[in-house]
């Protein structure tokens, strides 16, 4: 029976159209396996499962390379996400060449960087869970982790302003340095929105911290930004930045007019 025939039955229906594991999945589609049992699932989605703890916004938690948004409008982008896709085995064997790392960037917001960052990210988490399977290894609690640099700014504004009650500054100092800690341990990070313009001195030193570890620990990680590579020690005002971002770093341009308000950013 087909899934649609199995829910017109009034059988369970089955997980295959909400799970990043589906297409290297043997049980998907099946309502005897894939289904609100499966351990697979729970640990990929739910509430304390490992793909929440990688900070997917919520909108982007189901995005793949094949269901991205963007992937009609920036087909030469995603020939090229498909072939870095396939380097994920690397993360197995240390003594193959490092994965490197993507820098999205396009002059108009909303061409589908996010989208295809998280796409990118999810493919990367479920990449890793169905490997470590086959290898009888113990997937990471955290392989993967989102950073929205806006955000993060933003809290450390929130408990940087003179005068901040300790109840609003001290959960925004928690968030910020949580979120520094996590964006450097993953095994594979998106930092996005990088190279606004208003970095203080101190928040880009931790800016720098936390792209300065990846780097030296060979982690892979992709950048989305409106300004290019090139202009990056400009916006920052020095070339350390800059340097870090580039290294063993592939830089995908988008094309086209802003998708928002017609699909995700």
């Amino acid at each position: 029976m087909t899934k649609e025939q199995n829910e017109a039955a009034g059988a369970s229906p089955t997980l295959d159209d909400r799970c990043i594991l589906a297409s290297r999945c043997k049980a998907a589609g099946d309502p005897a396996r894939c289904n609100a049992m499966c351990s697979a699932h729970a640990q990929m989605h739910s509430a304390t499962g490992r793909h929440t703890l990688a900070n997917v916004p919520q909108d982007y938690r189901l995005v793949t390379a094949v269901s991205s948004p963007a992937r009609e409008s920036q087909p030469k982008v995603y020939r090229n996400i498909d072939g870095y896709i396939e380097t994920f085995d690397r993360q197995f064997d240390e003594g193959e060449a490092p994965i490197k790392s993507l820098y999205l960037v396009s002059a108009t917001p909303g061409t589908g960087k996010t989208s295809t960052a998280c796409a990118v990210l999810n493919e990367y988490i479920a990449h890793h869970y169905a490997g470590c399977v086959r290898r009888g290894l113990t997937p990471a609690k955290r392989p993967g982790y989102f950073l929205d640099v806006t955000a993060w700014q933003a809290d450390y504004n929130e408990f940087n302003r003179p005068r901040v009650p300790d109840e609003i500054a001290e959960p925004a100092a928690k968030r910020y340095y949580t979120a520094m800690q996590h964006a450097k341990e993953a095994e594979f990070a998106v930092m996005d929105d990088i190279g606004v313009r208003d970095y203080s001195d101190q928040f880009r030193a931790d800016l720098h911290a936390v792209i300065n570890h990846r780097v030296v620990n060979r982690k892979p990680s992709v950048y989305t930004s409106n300004e290019p590579i090139a202009r990056l020690p400009e916006i920052f005002g020095e070339d350390r930045l800059a340097d870090r971002i580039s290294d063993l770093c592939v830089e995908l341009a988008f094309e086209g007019e802003s998708k928002r308000g017609k699909s995700r950013k």
